[in-house]
C-alpha cells in the first residue's frame, strides 16, 4: 500500500506537529525515538499488511498525548483532535488514530482487567514502539530516563514488583527493577510475527546486560 499525494502532506504536517510538542523532550522520548519507532512500523508493515496511513500517523503521533511528556494529557488530546480536524481527516480516520495512541500504552494495558483486541493498524504500532524500548538501545533509554528522573540505577534490597498496576508502574523504584518488571516481559507481549522477530534478538542483548550488569555490582557471585 502506498499513500496519495494528499497523505504524504498530511503525514508530513502530522511529523511537524510531533516535532513541536516534543521539542526539548530529555526522556528519551524526542524525535530520534519518534523516527525509530517510524522505521520499525515501516518495516512491520511491509511484511504484515495494514493501512499504512493509520499506522504513520499513529507511529508519529503515539506520544504526544502520553501523561508522563507533556503536562495535561486531557488538554493535549483535545489540540491533538483540533490538528487533525484541520488537516480535513474525517471523524471515523481520527477516532482511529487516538484509538491507534491510546493502545499503544504499556500502562493501558495494565489498567485493562480484559485482554483488549486489537486492529492490525494498533498491533503494528504498538510493537514498534516496544521494540525501541528493547535491545542496546532501550538500554540506553531506560538509563537514560532513570537518570533525569533521579531513579537508583540499583539497590539489592528493592525486589523488582509483580503483577504491577498502573499507579504501581507510574512509580518507578530502580533503573533495573525496570527489566524485569516491563522490558523482560515485552518480547512475550509481540502482537505481530514479525514483531516477535525483531524482538528476539534485542531481548537476549538486555538479558546478557543485566546478567553482566549483576556480576559487576557483586550479586552474582
Amino acid at each position: 500500500m502506498t499513500l496519495t499525494n494528499n497523505e504524504k502532506e498530511q503525514i508530513i504536517a502530522i511529523e511537524k506537529y510531533t516535532e513541536e510538542v516534543l521539542a526539548g523532550d530529555k526522556t528519551g522520548h524526542s524525535m530520534d525515538h519518534i523516527y525509530r519507532v517510524v522505521n520499525n512500523a515501516k518495516k512491520i508493515q511491509k511484511k504484515e499488511g495494514g493501512n499504512l496511513f493509520l499506522i504513520l500517523a499513529g507511529a508519529y503521533l503515539h506520544d504526544v498525548t502520553d501523561d508522563k511528556l507533556v503536562e495535561d494529557s486531557e488538554i493535549a488530546k483535545k489540540e491533538l483532535v483540533h490538528f487533525l480536524e484541520s488537516l480535513q481527516l474525517s471523524s471515523q480516520t481520527i477516532q482511529e488514530i487516538l484509538r491507534i495512541i491510546e493502545r499503544v500504552s504499556f500502562s493501558h494495558q495494565l489498567a485493562s482487567n480484559e485482554k483488549i483486541s486489537l486492529t492490525l493498524e494498533e498491533k503494528i504500532v504498538q510493537d514498534a514502539d516496544r521494540l525501541d524500548a528493547i535491545g542496546a538501545i532501550g538500554i540506553g533509554r531506560t538509563f537514560y530516563y532513570g537518570g533525569k528522573k533521579g531513579h537508583a540505577m540499583y539497590d539489592s534490597n528493592i525486589p523488582p514488583r509483580e503483577n504491577l498496576t498502573k499507579e504501581e508502574y507510574r512509580v518507578n523504584q530502580t533503573v533495573i527493577n525496570h527489566f524485569y518488571e516491563k522490558l523482560f516481559k515485552l518480547k512475550e507481549m509481540m502482537q505481530t510475527e514479525t514483531g516477535k522477530e525483531l524482538a528476539e534478538k534485542r531481548d537476549k542483548i538486555m538479558r546478557i546486560f543485566v546478567e553482566s550488569f549483576l556480576e559487576e555490582w557483586g550479586e552474582n557471585k
